[in-house]
């Protein structure tokens, strides 16, 4: 199984498994459920995780159809089989992109809704509005890439009438000319990678130390307050990468260690869901030793941080994709 295998066996979580997570958010909203709401968004929150590597993997379908290798530029299809043009694929590349963006804020305010309601015992307000927006956005758009990218390779669905002229200039390829050519954006995307990386680890380190028995004096519920500091560093890691690889998506769709930081960052990003949501945890007082459960995820959670900073940090080196 390669990465393109991956792409067509995941790619349709973002449209029928975030209807899911939409009938479950409107099953809650009507019937006043907070444990549907609850549901819902960590539905939201794992779909906008698993969009992730399903955009990444787009770039080695895309690499199959092109019957190219997988460090062809994103903007060339040398050899493309029967009825597959560069148009078509850009334009399915360039709204995925639209929708990874709002994906990834429906996440985030899915996150912080589920960390408010730890701590709250309801949900506000303004944030089940605002998630409600956002799905609606992103159902709309993903449903709009995923109808796009069946029409690649099957000619005989796409809707001729409507067709539009190929756009000269698609969002996508722009964002990666952008991040490419301006000598200031991939440095500065760079030092924001390592300041998220830093909130991300600091974080992790704390939180992950006092479940294995270090800083007892301090409660679990003071370390949960700075949890959206670290999910702060994780958004500017996830932000900044996305656009390193839309940029220059040739050096990592066909470089191994890349395709483990990515599993190893998805890992990290469902054990934060324990630390955020879970009984366990949150009971541990000042002086209380943490649970045999909390303290496995704790070591789990540090071992898979410091793997996704090996992985990102031995990108140019293993792999020869640089």
């Amino acid at each position: 199984m390669n990465l393109a295998h991956i792409h067509l066996l995941i790619n349709h979580f973002p449209t029928v498994g975030f209807m899911v997570g939409i009938g479950l958010f409107l099953f809650g909203l009507f019937g006043k459920s907070n444990e549907l709401k609850e549901a819902s968004l960590v539905v939201f929150l794992g779909i906008a995780l698993l969009t992730v590597p399903i955009y990444v993997s787009g770039n080695a379908a895309q690499a199959v159809v092109c019957q190219a290798p997988a460090e062809t530029p994103a903007n060339a299809c040398p050899n493309p089989e029967p009825g597959v043009t560069l148009a078509a694929i850009q334009e399915h590349e360039s709204v995925a992109l639209y929708g990874l963006i709002f994906m990834l804020a429906t996440g985030a305010f899915a996150w912080l809704g589920l960390w408010q309601y730890r701590r709250l015992q309801h949900f506000p307000a303004w944030n089940l509005v605002i998630i409600l927006l956002l799905t609606l956005c992103t159902f709309t758009i993903m449903s709009r890439a995923s109808t796009l990218g069946g029409e690649i390779h099957h000619q005989e669905i796409r809707d001729i009438a409507s067709a539009t002229a190929p756009d000269p200039h698609p969002f996508a390829r722009e964002v990666g000319t952008f991040v490419v050519k301006r000598t200031w954006v991939w440095p500065t995307c760079e030092t924001l990678h390592f300041v998220g990386l830093s909130l991300l680890f600091g974080v992790a380190a704390l939180v992950d130390l006092r479940m294995l028995g270090m800083m007892r004096s301090i409660p679990f519920a003071a370390l949960h307050r700075i949890l959206p500091w670290g999910i702060l560093g994780f958004g500017l890691n996830t932000i900044t990468g996305m656009l390193f690889f839309v940029g220059a998506p040739q050096q990592y769709t066909g470089n191994p260690v890349f395709h483990w930081k990515m599993a190893l960052m998805m890992l990290a990003g469902i054990n934060t869901l324990y630390f955020t949501i879970f009984d366990e945890p949150w009971v541990v007082g000042k002086d209380d030793d943490a649970p045999f459960r909390a303290k496995m995820v704790a070591a789990t959670a540090l071992i898979l941080v410091v793997g996704v900073l090996y992985c990102g940090r031995m990108l140019p080196f293993l792999g020869n994709a640089f």
